[in-house]
């Protein structure tokens, strides 16, 4: 593979299968190339059909048409589902265009041919096919894309200035994974206060006791081995969480449960088939799983049904540190679950009647699913609010806001903080007496790469910019949900989640150093992040007022549904329950300059104002 630097005159033709609907990588892709002045075509249903199954002769003229129509010089090919059959159709692509002479040693017009795929397809197209000029796996940076595509870093515009925020961030990153010092990092020390670790321990005294002390945010990780032998994987995570109860690094034990566990916790499985996670199906188990854990914090999945009997044996066996629920998903819309979206509601609205009573804190697990689904990055403020809001309302008094950074994984980093601004402005006017809130960002589910040592530099940078959200608040974020670095390669065991805390608190102290010495940009007044910010607190603002004076008891089941059923919250990549949600899945999507915006049908981005008129006219 060689570089091949485009000119202005080059075209670029974006191509994937009518197969594969992972278009919003391509998606970015035309909007940042866009932005650096270069010309660029996404083929429509059509052209991709041909492209999809480029051996059949009966597709050879479309090929040929569409290249010659659009006159693309440079040819762009993703395909994101099976790594053996994607690199098949490339390989089939190839040699039809070498059959046509279309590639620029023959005299056509393509002058370089590109391959997007996942890790083991680039891998397979790599080795076989010297001819292309690079290929993509799905983990580079918006910088290192262009980068490959041989545009320098000194022709970007001022207008994606937002580029050289996240390069400086991963830069920051590998040189604290090679300089290594992290691994100097010891166990927070704590001076334990009288319930330290026993029944009557809970998240808030921690919090307290961190930031009275000045000690780094409690670290929260998620864990959940898995074995095709249920008594196996049980013993294994037993064996984990004692080991990282005595290592000390762990500050909260989140239990991956399988989805048997979440669904038919205390039936016979017999032979059913099961996801990953830990297989804990009886209350002497989750019952073990605390005593295992002192002096660890303990949570655990929400179930996806009978999920107030789930809460109550969580309270009763684990002392659960706090309870999550996801209001409108893991149900029948995302297959997670046998619920309706209705009854699912239901559920949980009752659930969370008992949560308030428990006195525990509550997290929403709701606005990056989403965000999964295709949601503009106002729908994610939007239903974190609505969720915020709806908890107060149901008498909870400690709110744990998660935040899931880097999703979609294609986000800028500028508008993550945009986003989680306008998200923590909006919640915290919540605020008062009898209701609190409490910070949780984490990084992306799949913004990790599985190449290992670049995996451990994206940590370092995500917690930097973990740390820009409130740059000058010491106190912030309180709780950091530390995603292991293994996440896209294999699971995380003691040692992995250990080291990723360590990479975790050191990136963060590094960082804050830096800052302190005037080292890196003062992110609280980016005029980009801060124009960003206020853009979503209005556009939220506009939704947020439109839902509680059009929708009768917004923050009752009822309410609830319809404000998804009536296209309030877009989710233009449902897959489940498409007809039910159809309004909500009519608006489309793209990403502009780093966050993901309502467009209409030539892609211009509509405002919230204009789409709450349209959605009062019909």
């Amino acid at each position: 593979m060689s570089l091949y630097t485009l000119s202005r005159d080059d075209c670029f033709g974006l191509v994937h299968p009518m197969v594969d609907v992972h278009v919003l990588g391509i998606n970015a892709l035309e909007q940042l190339l866009s932005e650096c002045g270069f010309k660029s075509v996404t083929a429509d249903a059509s052209a991709c059909a041909a492209f999809g199954d480029p051996a059949d002769p009966a597709n050879t003229g479309s090929i040929r048409q569409w290249i010659a129509a659009n006159k693309i010089t440079v040819l762009g090919f993703s395909y994101r589902l099976d790594p053996v059959d994607g690199a098949a159709v490339f390989a089939e692509l190839l040699a039809l265009l070498k059959r046509l002479r279309l590639l620029a040693p023959q005299g056509g017009p393509i002058r370089a041919i590109y391959f997007a795929g996942l890790p083991r397809a680039c891998d397979i197209v790599s080795a076989k096919h010297p001819e292309v000029t690079a290929v993509f796996r799905g983990d580079e940076t918006a910088a290192e894309t262009l980068a490959r595509f041989g545009i320098s870093s000194s022709l970007l515009p001022s207008s994606i200035a937002g580029v050289s925020y996240d390069e400086d961030r991963l830069a920051f990153g590998r040189d604290i994974v090679r300089r290594a010092d992290y691994f100097k990092v010891m166990p927070t020390p704590k001076r334990e206060y009288q319930a330290f670790g026993t029944g009557n321990d809970t998240l808030v005294a921690r919090v307290r006791y961190h930031l009275e002390r000045g000690l780094s945010p409690l670290m929260r990780a998620h864990v959940g081995p898995y074995s095709p032998d249920r008594t196996e994987a049980v013993r294994t995570f037993l064996e984990w969480t004692r080991t990282l109860a005595e290592t000390g690094f762990l500050d909260v034990l989140s239990i991956g449960t399988s989805q048997l566990s979440q669904s038919r916790f205390g039936e016979d499985w017999g032979d059913s088939p099961d996801g990953g996670g830990v297989p804990l199906n009886t209350r002497e188990e989750f019952a073990l799983v605390w005593q295992t854990a002192r002096p660890l914090l303990v949570r655990c999945y929400a179930g996806t049904r009978n999920l107030a009997a789930l809460a109550r044996m969580y309270e009763e066996t684990i002392n659960i540190a706090w309870h999550a629920l996801s209001l409108w998903w893991f149900c029948r819309i995302d297959g997670r679950g046998p619920n309706t979206v209705y009854d699912n509601l239901g559920e949980h609205l009752d659930t969370l009647k008992y949560i308030a009573s428990s006195g525990k804190p509550f997290e929403p697990n709701v606005p990056h699913h989403f965000a999964f689904r295709g949601a503009d990055d106002v729908t994610y403020v939007v239903s974190a609010v609505l969720a915020a809001r709806l908890a107060k309302h149901m008498g909870v008094r400690h709110l744990v806001l998660q935040n899931m950074l880097n999703t979609p994984k294609y986000t800028w980093g500028v508008q993550d903080l945009a986003k989680s601004r306008a998200m923590l402005t909006l919640v915290r006017e919540l605020q008062d007496q009898r209701f609190s809130v409490f910070l949780q960002p984490r990084g992306g589910l799949d913004y990790f790469s599985p190449d290992i040592e670049k995996a451990k530099a994206q940590l370092a940078a995500v917690t930097a910019l973990m740390d820009d959200i409130e740059p000058h608040s010491p106190a912030s974020p309180p709780i950091i949900h530390v995603v292991s670095y293994s996440e896209a390669s294999h699971l995380a065991d003691p040692a992995v989640v250990n080291e990723s805390i360590q990479i975790t608190r050191h990136a963060l102290e590094e960082y804050r150093k830096l800052r302190r010495r005037g080292l890196i940009d003062d992110m609280s007044q980016d005029r980009d992040v801060l124009q960003r910010t206020n853009a979503l607190i209005s556009e939220a603002r506009t939704v947020l007022q439109t839902i509680e004076t059009t929708v009768p008891e917004p923050y009752s089941v009822d309410g609830l549904y319809r404000i998804f059923s009536e296209g309030y919250l877009p989710v233009p990549y449902l897959w489940e329950c498409k007809e039910e949600f159809r309004k909500a899945t009519l608006w489309q999507t793209r990403m502009i300059q780093g966050g993901v915006r309502i467009v209409d049908k030539d892609g211009i981005p509509v405002s919230a104002g204009e789409r709450m008129q349209r959605l009062a006219r019909n």
